[in-house]
């Protein structure tokens, strides 16, 4: 513990200064948190919208000095990249969809005249049998 007066004031405010730094990288992290639970739920319009604000909260830790603007450059470009990998990806699988119905419309138009239908014969049953003899 310090004596002097004006160590004793740098200790207060460190301590004050480093919570202020865990505030702010807990709201970056949260932030990151959040957009990426809509991806991973498939909400692609609601992530479109968090990203902005997602970026603002990265960008304002780099004014203040908590995050190196390399290291947001990298997280800003990892949630651009997810969200376009998500959106082509549900594209992608809309395409598919929709070239699976056109394959089932044209097979069920295909297969009524390719199949005779057959009728079946009656079975016979022992009063007929018995007619028989």
């Amino acid at each position: 513990m310090p004596n002097i007066k004006s160590a004793k004031k740098r200790v207060a405010v460190t301590e004050k200064k480093n919570t202020q730094n865990k505030m702010i990288k807990s709201a970056v992290k949260t932030a990151v948190k959040k957009y990426n639970a809509l991806l991973a739920a498939g909400d692609l319009a609601g992530a479109e919208k968090l990203l902005p604000e997602t970026v603002s909260v990265i960008d304002s830790a780099v004014f203040k000095g908590i995050l190196h603007k390399n290291n947001a450059a990298n997280k800003k470009s990892a949630l651009a990249k997810n969200l376009n990998s998500a959106k082509a990806a549900a594209e992608k699988a809309a395409e598919e969809k929709a070239a699976a119905k056109e394959e089932a419309k044209e097979e069920a138009k295909a297969a009524p005249a390719a199949e005779p239908v057959a009728e079946e014969k009656p079975k016979r049953t022992r009063k007929k049998k018995a007619d028989a003899e």
